[in-house]
């Protein structure tokens, strides 16, 4: 499906056009339309690849897809939805929503204590069309609801007024089109080794290349919802990668690892006798099957039977060993009649390479003998449904290439058994799969936040969840334990739902390994020791004790505490404790998707270190549809981010809270206005003593949103306690100097610049990176200044190395509330 319908917005009595197409051999020509799921009669609505409704009726509201079918099979749409206003109803309400910001913590807003102060939000919902609008078959971006006005408010704050500005009205208008990126490193699953300049393909296009050590960054095309990406091996080392990459549809970037498997090395075959390749024979276990090839099978394109010697490498993916999980090719799904995309258990998939010995000229095959121990399969019902299944690089889709039937057979003197026996020709393509599509299938809840609170409104977005299917749990020793299936899912506003196996008779036939990462960094799941808490896992009881949850660190505190496992016990419908999530039936994938904070659902959150960002103009940096075109945003492009940061060194006892105030310092519209704070604590240099250093973000000069004029922000960084300045980088304070104005640096206790527009780099200890997503380029600057160099990456501080300025401070911290009311009172020059 190239072409997926839109959702839409009418007022009643208003037409729409939905659109849809699709691509394959043959092309397909008929299509069918469903409201709802029922099928929409082709007289009355004379629909295509178009359907057009007319004089719209309030009923008429609801979802709409379509279906396209050949000869060769069909296939759906995603599903779009239609709204139906009333006349005078407003599909964008003028009041914002509620939406909670931290203040700094020396801002208490109530007589509790709280922190959060309601900056309000507008719903990037869409908003309704006017009759002169355009069919809506093209890339027209249509309106959206969003800010209409904004307006500056000061709040009472430590003895001083704190400005932040919150959204006063919402209104409808264009809707943002943020750019949608996938960015990551192809790497080899064994030895981590990149692949450098390997080829990118989308569908059958190449559309660039990895960089030399693995990274790559693709642009998601418009309407896509199904990204399914190749990675190619110049060097034929590596079997090609396959993957279907979650992205982020409100904007911005995923990042992503890519795992290739390594070929397995080439043995000689002698083509014109009969041979057999072992599937699966590594690390000790029993093999899961054999690939047997007649005398005479290898065949040349051109259809000539090759006798000669034939260089053969089989490289097999074995499902029972959980570290090739995460290279394995696309994400285990096929088309069924129907047209839907379902999923696949897989028992080993494998790839082969044929080459004429002497040329290296490629083979095919005729028909070859592909046999299974039935013995290595454990679900009885799983017998009967194995099928031979083909990839499809362009769709990432496996296409049925025969069934296994039962058959008697022996290996050498080993007793005899029962092998699945199926047929297949080897042609273009080359990875094969021994799967049962399987429908015992659910939904599991998660979420992810920012710290170990687990607020609502403190909820992360671009998370990627990942769910990989294990069967079973340790208590049945009669089935190897082994991956069936993984899927990846990244969290929007709401968290995610993603699919799973699940069995309603037996809640451990199934369970789920899942983990989280937020541009490469590991997320930590809820603990589940020493004593396990309804109230922090997310689940209340007795269903969490039927889902067995489990952090990874459970009983083995050396471990790390990034992933829990449950069991994927299907909900009882007739349990009303089973009704509230996380697990939800396969038919009930909207209540999931819309389940309230409130409901059962499993989490994630990120570590919580000491550090704190205030931006007056609000953005959520997940959500590129939150950013505002305001002279005080911190970021002025939302589709580049430009991170800077700062080398503090400090010589003291203990670790400091550090802070930097970002002001206008010279252009006319935002000159002595604060654009935000940061705060971070210092960080232990672990070979120096009483040394440790902090990597202080501050905001990058350069253009401001209208991209008119350039802004030298004025930058102060203060070192919370008794601190003094001791040194300055040489190269950074000549630099300074030679370009005028220069910021008085007369109050010992901090040090205040005009930012350079300069990248400058480490040897002047400012460290700046340039990225579609924000948290990466954060990411990657953290990395260069804690190691102190342009291009290298730690997490170890070296507090000596690649240093801006260097502060002495005491025993005894000043208390942190006075020091911030002297830092907030203080004049924007000091």
């Amino acid at each position: 499906m190239v072409l997926h319908p839109k959702a839409k917005v009418r007022v009643a009595g208003q037409e729409v056009t939905f659109c849809c197409k699709a691509s394959g051999t043959p092309v397909p020509k008929k299509y069918y339309w469903y409201h709802n799921g029922t099928l929409l009669e082709r007289k009355v609505h004379r629909y295509g690849s178009r359907l057009v409704l007319r004089g719209l009726a309030p009923e008429q509201a609801g979802t709409y897809h379509c279906k396209a079918s050949t000869e060769a099979g069909a296939i759906k749409s995603a599903p779009a939805q239609l709204t139906v206003l009333v006349q005078g109803q407003q599909s964008c309400k003028p009041e914002p929503e509620p939406s909670l910001v931290e203040l700094p913590s020396e801002c208490p807003q109530d007589a509790a204590g709280s922190r959060y102060y309601n900056v309000g939000r507008c719903p990037p919902a869409p908003c309704a069309g006017s009759p002169a609008d355009q069919s809506g078959c093209g890339a027209d971006a249509g309106r959206c609801c969003g800010v209409r006005r904004m307006e500056m408010r000061e709040i009472p704050c430590a003895g001083s007024l704190l400005p932040i500005k919150v959204v006063a009205e919402c209104g409808c208008g264009p809707c943002a089109q943020p750019r949608v990126l996938v960015q990551g490193q192809v790497t080899a699953a064994d030895t981590g080794e990149p692949l450098s300049f390997g080829q990118i393909f989308l569908g059958g296009r190449k559309v660039g290349f990895t960089g030399y050590k693995g990274s790559f960054t693709i642009e998601v095309p418009p309407d896509t919802q199904r990204l399914v990406a190749r990675f190619v091996d110049r060097q034929q080392r590596f079997v090609d990668a396959i993957k279907v990459l979650p992205f982020n549809r409100r904007g911005g970037a995923i990042y992503q690892e890519v795992k290739m498997l390594r070929k397995k090395e080439p043995v000689d075959l002698d083509g014109s006798r009969s041979n057999a390749i072992q599937l699966g024979e590594a690390s000790g276990r029993e093999p899961i099957g054999e690939l047997v090839l007649p005398a005479g099978a290898f065949l040349r394109p051109s259809g000539e039977v090759f006798r000669g010697t034939v260089k053969a490498s089989v490289t097999f993916l074995d499902p029972r060993d959980m570290a090739t999980a995460s290279a394995a090719s696309s994400d285990l799904s096929f088309t069924n009649a129907e047209g839907e995309i379902v999923p696949l258990r897989t028992y080993g998939m494998f790839a082969v390479d044929f080459r004429e010995g002497e040329s290296g000229a490629a083979l095919q095959t005729g028909p070859v003998e592909v046999r299974m121990d039935a013995g290595q399969v454990q679900m009885l019902e799983h017998l009967q449904k194995m099928k031979l299944w083909s990839l499809n690089p362009e769709t990432g889709l496996w296409e049925e290439e025969g069934d296994l039937h039962p058959a008697r057979g022996s290996r050498g003197k080993r007793e005899e058994r029962t092998f699945l026996v199926g047929n297949l020709e080897i042609r273009e393509r080359r990875l094969f799969n021994l799967d049962v599509p399987e429908d015992r299938r659910c939904f599991v809840k998660v979420r992810a936040y920012s710290n170990e609170k687990f607020n609502a409104h403190e909820q992360l977005e671009g998370v990627v969840i990942s769910l990989i299917n294990l069967e079973p749990q340790p208590g049945y020793p009669a089935n190897p334990r082994a991956w069936g299936r993984f899927d990846s899912v990244v969290t929007g506003p709401n968290g995610a739902c993603l699919p799973a196996f699940c069995d309603g008779q037996r809640p451990d036939a199934y369970s789920a390994y899942v983990t989280a990462t937020l541009g490469g960094e590991e997320l930590e799941a809820a603990a589940s020791s020493p004593k396990l808490n309804p109230n922090v896992v997310g689940v209340s009881q007795p269903y969490l004790g039927k889902l067995g949850y489990r952090r990874l660190d459970h009983d083995d505190p050396n471990l790390k505490k990034t992933a829990f496992q449950i069991n994927v016990a299907k909900p009882d419908p007739n349990n009303v404790d089973e009704t509230n999530g996380p697990i939800y039936p396969y038919r009930s994938l909207e209540e999931c998707e819309k389940a309230p904070v409130s409901a059962n659902h499993l989490r994630f959150y990120r570590v919580e270190v000491h550090k704190y960002e205030y931006n007056v103009v609000p953005f959520k940096e997940s959500d590129l549809t939150s950013w505002t075109g305001d002279y005080l945003s911190w970021w002025p492009n939302p589709q580049e981010f430009r991170a800077c940061f700062i080398k503090v060194q400090i010589e003291g006892p203990q670790e400091y809270m550090v802070r930097s105030r970002n002001v206008g310092g010279s252009h006319p519209r935002t000159r002595g206005q604060l654009y935000g704070l940061r705060d971070i604590r210092s960080v232990r240099d672990m070979l120096l003593e009483n040394t440790s250093g902090a990597c202080v973000e501050f905001k990058c000069s350069g253009m401001l949103f209208d991209q008119s004029l350039v802004d030298r922000t004025l930058v102060s960084i203060i070192p919370q306690g008794s601190c003094h300045r001791t040194a300055i980088n040489s190269l950074l304070r000549e630099y300074l100097n030679r370009h005028p104005p220069v910021a008085e640096n007369n109050h010992t206790a901090a040090f205040t610049m005009l930012a350079p527009v300069d990248p400058l780099g480490h040897n002047y200890g400012i460290y700046t990176v340039t990225d579609q997503n924000p948290r990466l380029a954060k990411e990657i600057a953290i990395g260069r200044c804690f190691d102190g160099t342009s291009d290298g990456f730690s997490r170890e501080m070296k507090a000596d190395a690649g240093t801006a300025v260097t502060f002495t401070c005491q025993e005894r911290p000043v208390g942190r509330e006075s020091f911030f009311q002297r830092l907030l009172t203080a004049p924007a020059e000091a």
